[in-house]
């Protein structure tokens, strides 16, 4: 029988917007996925032996009560995802009471890397910029451009889940950089890589981004990408990490721009050289 020291679950339909289409997968599996594990690891006789980490999200939050947020502000969720990840929460907490098992909640704020999946916001993004520099597309379409997030970089936010499970006690901690960029200023950024100012005119879904230099439109508002209940502004305050973990975030947000249009400007410089060749 495998009997690992540490479990990490990291397993999750993790798309927001997915998840108002697909509610009941997203309980399935974020919800009674992570009830699965915690029971297996009891009824294996390994709650003493094995700690568990759980993904958690700032999504837990929702509609804020506070800004910004901290272990202790009440819960929000705004969507089928928040609510999954809300019982996992609780169902943690719920084991680690019961059964004195080590098991913690990491509420992990949105993290990004180059391998951020294609479908979520920030790669879409540095994405179609890669594209748009290679003549591959011509617009980026978004949804709320005034949405409001604390970005970090993946890899400060791994260490920070293996730093939990060496504690002494099981605890939950915020995991953030404890600033926000709006989705709007986020597209600014990514678009200074490739030398281009973003200029804004229009509002609400007739709002667009253009070239300051050529005023050719490169960004689009499309209502299709809306949520049916929006969460407007997350940011956390990952005081308690910083402190007890000794934590703290190493890649700041163009730091993390950086990489991630590094590795998409390589992506989109392949994929043109292969339209050029047929």
């Amino acid at each position: 029988m495998i009997q690992p020291d540490e479990i990490y679950n990291l397993a999750a339909q993790s798309h927001v917007k997915v998840s108002f289409e697909l509610s009941e997968y997203t309980g399935e599996v974020d919800a009674l996925g992570t009830l699965r594990l915690l029971e297996a690891i009891r009824t294996c006789g390994l709650e003493k032996k094995v700690k568990f980490y759980q993904a958690s999200s700032s999504e837990l939050f929702g509609r804020v009560h506070e800004v910004p947020q901290t272990e202790k502000t009440p819960f929000h969720p705004r969507s089928p995802y928040g609510v999954a990840k809300l019982y996992a929460f609780w169902i943690v907490q719920n084991f680690r009471e019961s059964y004195n098992m080590f098991a913690v909640n990491g509420i992990l704020f949105n993290h990004e890397s180059p391998r951020r999946g294609e479908t979520f916001v920030t790669k879409k993004i540095t994405r179609t910029v890669a594209e748009i520099k290679y003549g591959l597309k011509d617009v980026l379409e978004l949804g709320n451009l005034n949405a409001e997030r604390d970005w970090g970089f993946a890899g400060d936010y791994v260490k920070a889940m293996w730093m939990m499970l060496q504690q002494e006690t099981p605890q939950d901690y915020v995991i953030a950089t404890g600033k926000k960029y709006s989705v709007r200023e986020f597209c600014e950024l990514t678009f200074q890589y490739i030398g281009i100012e973003i200029k804004w005119k229009g509002e609400g879904v007739d709002e667009v981004g253009y070239d300051a230099q050529t005023n050719n439109t490169l960004i689009r508002v499309n209502k299709r990408y809306f949520r049916p209940a929006e969460v407007d502004e997350l940011l956390g305050d990952a005081t308690k990490a910083k402190n007890e973990l000794k934590w703290s975030p190493e890649v700041d947000i163009h730091g993390l721009v950086n990489l991630m249009m590094e590795s998409d400007i390589l992506w989109a410089k392949r994929k043109a050289a292969m339209r050029d060749v047929l």
